[in-house]
């Protein structure tokens, strides 16, 4: 592939970040690459693991002259992030998230970056583990997996070439739609998902016997559960930027509950046979999936 970032700026090398660095390195596709992140700890791990080139001191000094910028920060802090580097970058550079809930974070662009929202990418893998950090990132974590870009009407075609023929280097399928129709779809297979593990792993820890509930816990609890060992921060900020989007499927999804509570009091055992077969035949028609903890 022909493709390549001559200076690629990661604002958060954590698990995202860290990860594209490490495929477009594999594939030859980046000449240097520069992080920014929270802690000093790990940029300092980054450039130990030679998944960056180098750490700077501040967002908008990691962006200076750099052709491509990756902000891969919780939602809540891309507004603030991508005001910081505003000014700081070169004429031609093209800029993309990795958040997982896209209109916010359009307006949040389109509010910071001014006159070069039309450089903004907005994107979002479809990738990713329970764990976080950069070492945890590995240069395999896109290959064959979604990636969404949802560029807005206004937005630089050329900008979206570019990000489109990153992520096509690092071996993801890149597709794109509205910002409004990622966030109806992702509310659905992802966050939703998410917000019930997390409140069953809550709910049994609160309990008196939760030791003895997580002792005797078989493969079944363990891999409903797994993703509750994702980031906090970062799933705090998804719910709350697609609430609309995740209440109306809770609200769903608790009525449900009560089709299935109501079932189980009333011993319908055609009810709940109807319900297990019918969900078994649409888990089946899935097909073999990568469980690898995608958000």
């Amino acid at each position: 592939m022909n493709y390549r970032i001559e200076r690629l700026a990661i604002i958060g090398v954590g698990l995202i970040g860290g990860s594209l660095a490490r495929a477009l390195r594999a594939q030859g596709s980046v000449g240097e690459i520069v992080g920014y992140g929270r802690t000093l700890e790990n940029l300092s791990e980054a450039v130990r693991l030679g998944v960056i080139d180098g750490a700077e001191n501040s967002a908008s000094a990691a962006v200076r002259g750099s052709d491509m910028v990756v902000v891969a920060v919780p939602i809540g802090s891309m507004g603030q992030v991508l005001e910081e580097i505003r000014d700081a970058l070169s004429p031609t550079a093209v800029v993309t998230d990795v958040g997982s809930v896209k209109a916010p974070v359009v307006t949040d662009a389109r509010a910071a970056l001014g006159t070069r929202f039309r450089d903004f990418v907005p994107g979002h893998p479809i990738a990713g583990t329970e764990r976080s950090g950069v070492t945890a990132s590995f240069a395999e974590l896109f290959a064959r997996r979604r990636v969404i870009l949802t560029p807005n009407p206004d937005t630089d075609l050329a900008a979206v070439a570019q990000v489109r023929a990153m992520w096509t280097a690092a071996g993801a399928d890149v597709k794109t739609m509205t910002a409004a129709e990622h966030d109806h779809v992702l509310a659905a297979s992802s966050h939703l998902p998410h917000a019930l593990a997390y409140a069953l792993v809550d709910m049994f820890v609160r309990l008196d016997e939760h030791r003895a509930i997580f002792d005797c816990a078989g493969g079944g609890f363990r891999d409903f559960t797994r993703i509750a060992a994702s980031d906090p921060t970062m799933w705090r900020d998804i719910f709350l930027a697609n609430r609309v989007e995740l209440l109306a499927l809770l609200g769903q999804y608790q009525d449900d509950l009560r089709g299935l509570a109501e079932a189980i009091e009333r011993g319908d055992s055609q009810w709940l046979w109807d319900t297990c077969a019918r969900a078994q035949r649409a888990r089946e028609q899935l097909g073999a999936v990568d469980e690898s903890g995608g958000d």
